[in-house]
């Protein structure tokens, strides 16, 4: 059984907003092999552009399902972001069969329908690790880091930062500015 959490930025959370949203995403429930008692994390906001944007996280034991998706329609919107979830549920699965097929036992959290396989082998050509860079990082600061990732031309960067010696990454953010992650 799915817990919902639903909250809403900039909009109240409607009984019919609320039904739309459990029914799309309870979908998903077909996809576990024992129904979790998984908490499903739905922030719902609005912009006064009139965008929405639905953020949907479910997090369970070896695993975090997360999607985000932006429309001018809510109930769009989260269709959109149910085909989301889907998809990595089925990514999911496909890694685990491949390792089983590899290695021996399974840690299967899905249970994906015979008549969907297909499309599952399909979708895992885009998972494959095509290069491989070994470096050494540099110690430098943050500030450092970014001007190196802008002139290389790359969306992250990871180096040691200089004072607490820990693996830094700093990043560029999809409304432009920079992000920073830090190690422990």
């Amino acid at each position: 059984m799915m817990n919902y959490n639903i909250r809403g930025e900039n909009i109240e959370v409607t009984p019919a907003i609320r039904e739309h949203v459990e029914k799309k995403i309870s979908k998903l429930e077909r996809y576990f092999t024992e129904t979790p008692n998984a908490n499903v994390h739905v922030n719902l906001k609005t912009y006064p552009n009139t965008n929405a944007k639905v953020e949907v996280t479910i997090p369970m034991k070896n695993l975090v399902l997360r999607a985000e998706e932006r429309n001018p329609d809510l109930y769009a919107a989260v269709d959109l972001i149910t085909d989301k979830l889907e998809r990595q549920i089925r990514k999911h699965k496909t890694k685990v069969n491949r390792k089983f097929r590899e290695k021996g036992e399974p840690q299967d959290y899905f249970a994906v329908q015979a008549d969907s396989a297909v499309a599952v082998e399909e979708e895992t050509d885009d998972m494959q690790v095509v290069r491989t860079k070994q470096f050494d990082l540099k110690p430098m600061d943050s500030e450092e880091a970014v001007l190196q990732m802008n002139l290389l031309g790359h969306s992250f960067f990871i180096y040691t930062d200089a004072e607490t010696n820990g693996t830094n990454i700093v990043y560029k953010r999809s409304d432009g500015k920079y992000g920073l992650i830090e190690t422990n």
